[in-house]
């Protein structure tokens, strides 16, 4: 059997475009550090999404009483001050929560600062799960105000103990709409 010179060229072609590919993305992955012990929590609207770093962490050590206090003062200055990373929302959305695996071991539990009782589960404590699935997010978000805050605590299950936890800002775009003074 024998092969025609058209066929030999194309096998070549691939050759040369797949070893220049490998070589390529080897030397991309060697000018690279080695990949950090990170978490992360990402909160989904819609098809969209944004991720942070915990806004308290004490690389994976259990965080006191008073940090957990100093924690909740912090939130609450960063989300005053817009410092939050945030993600926009319309009341016909739905919203979820997502953690990176290793927190998704110890266990975790997300609410939002909305509600009657002032504040709303997005997820109850889960272990071993890396997503909360969607809500609707006009359960979620602030019925008084545009901007809602959504946090993400990691809490070891066996003990309670609280180990990181990140806030989120989530606009309602449709209050803001509504606030807007017509033009």
């Amino acid at each position: 059997m024998s092969l025609s010179t058209r066929v030999i060229a194309a096998l070549g072609a691939v050759v040369v475009i797949g070893a220049g590919t490998v070589g390529g993305s080897i030397a991309y992955a060697s000018g690279k550090d080695a990949p950090k012990d990170e978490r992360l929590a990402t909160v989904v609207v819609g098809r969209s999404s944004v991720s942070s770093e915990p806004l308290c962490y004490n690389g994976g050590k259990a965080l006191s009483k008073d940090d957990v206090n100093k924690c909740q003062q912090n939130g609450k200055a960063a989300a005053d001050a817009g410092k939050l990373t945030s993600i926009d929302a319309t009341v016909g959305d739905k919203i979820g929560v997502g953690v990176d695996p290793d927190t998704a071991k110890k266990g975790w539990f997300s609410f939002t600062d909305a509600g009657q009782q002032g504040q709303t589960p997005l997820s109850s404590t889960r272990k071993n799960s890396t997503f909360s699935g969607l809500l609707p997010a006009a359960g979620l978000l602030s019925t008084t105000g545009d901007k809602t805050t959504v946090t993400v605590v990691e809490a070891d299950e066996t003990n309670g103990d609280i180990i990181a936890a990140w806030f989120f800002t989530v606009k309602n775009t449709e209050f803001v709409a509504q606030a807007a003074p017509a033009q």
